[in-house]
């Protein structure tokens, strides 16, 4: 029989002493994994993947169950008529009277309001709409109009002033660029906030702001020039789409700085479900619920859909206030987030 020396701790299986192990000594074991894991640390991560597909599928699904129209904005030429589609159709349009049908169609244009409507002689009604609204505005102001006309016993005859784009047959390139790029930014800040034992602060700044910037070239160059969905003119798209990724990345950032953990599902639940599936492009804002509306534009992906539509077909006519919005979630956050390391310094400094 083979002797043995030492204790039997040291003797487990596969156990080898480390060098410069005193003979006969217990080696030090570093404890695993429990069996029993802490209820907390199982019920954490199940609660956030069902709140997330609950979020998502609510969204996602349910703001599309029954959209309604909401106060749509309609030029109507003379008073008579307008005054008739008041009463008529009520909350469905929000009715603003036009001096002329050039006027109305004006309007149209400069994305004031989403149709202009004048009379066109006994029984005809002209209807002239803004295809780049999107299928759900353009489908339900013909929806109300064509009710308005079938109860007075008239046509309606409808002219698109502002078509989509070619390569955007449904309206939505906006919407899926606007996706991608806030996705994008999402992750850069997940990969950021892992980065917070290897890299300043101020280095995790510059490394979002440039790849913000990178990935507003890039996504402003595929969906502009390379694709030709997005009309958009170069540099204020890449500018807006930028914007979009900062916004993104320092709100997720700020989120994770100041949330630890459970920021980053925080961050999915704000931009990629609430404020994508509230941003007007799949569903238009005026056929949003009203907690829907209230919330539309002022998250980033509905500020950014707004901004691109209106550079792309409305010569930005109403991009400021889009931009604007962007330009605050990036700015404000990297602000906090810069506001929090520097109380953290200044308490290591005091307990040192």
């Amino acid at each position: 029989m083979t002797p043995t020396v030492g204790p039997a701790s040291v003797r487990s299986e596969g156990a080898t002493a480390p060098p410069g192990a005193v003979p006969g000594e217990a080696v030090p074991r570093h404890p695993g994994p429990s069996n029993r894991p802490p209820l907390r640390t199982l019920l954490q991560p199940a609660v956030i993947a069902l709140v997330l597909v609950s979020a998502f599928i609510s969204c996602y699904v349910g703001l599309q169950r029954d959209p309604k129209p909401h106060q749509l904005p309609v030029a109507v030429v003379g008073s008579a008529l307008a005054h008739k589609m008041e009463l008529s159709l009520g909350d469905s349009v929000d009715v603003r009277p036009a001096v002329s049908a050039a006027a109305a169609r004006q309007a149209v244009e400069q994305h004031d309001v989403v149709a202009a409507l004048s009379s066109g002689g006994a029984g005809q009604l002209n209807l002239a709409v803004a295809g780049a609204n999107g299928l759900s505005t353009t489908g339900a102001v013909k929806s109300v109009v064509s009710a308005y006309a079938a109860g007075s016993g008239q046509q309606v005859t409808t002219t698109d002033v502002v078509p989509l784009a070619p390569f955007d047959g449904r309206g939505l390139a906006g919407f899926y660029v606007s996706f991608g790029v806030t996705l994008a930014g999402f992750v850069l800040a997940q990969n950021a906030l892992g980065m917070a034992n290897v890299l300043h602060l101020r280095h995790r700044f510059w490394l979002i702001t440039g790849v913000s910037v990178a990935t507003g070239i890039v996504a402003a160059i595929i969906a502009g020039p390379v694709l030709d969905a997005v009309p958009a003119p170069f540099l204020p798209l890449a500018a807006t789409l930028a914007l979009l990724a900062a916004a993104a990345a320092f709100t997720t950032k700020l989120l994770g700085t100041y949330l630890g953990p459970i920021g980053v599902p925080v961050a999915t639940l704000l931009l990629l479900t609430v404020g994508n599936s509230t941003s007007g492009a799949t569903i238009s804002s005026d056929l949003l619920p009203a907690a829907a509306r209230a919330v539309s534009a002022l998250l980033p992906p509905g500020a950014a859909v707004r901004a691109v539509s209106d550079l792309s077909y409305f010569d930005g006519a109403h991009a400021g206030v889009p931009l604007l919005t962007l330009a605050l979630w990036a700015v404000l956050s990297a602000v906090l987030v810069g506001i929090k390391s520097r109380l953290r310094s200044n308490r290591r400094t005091a307990h040192a």
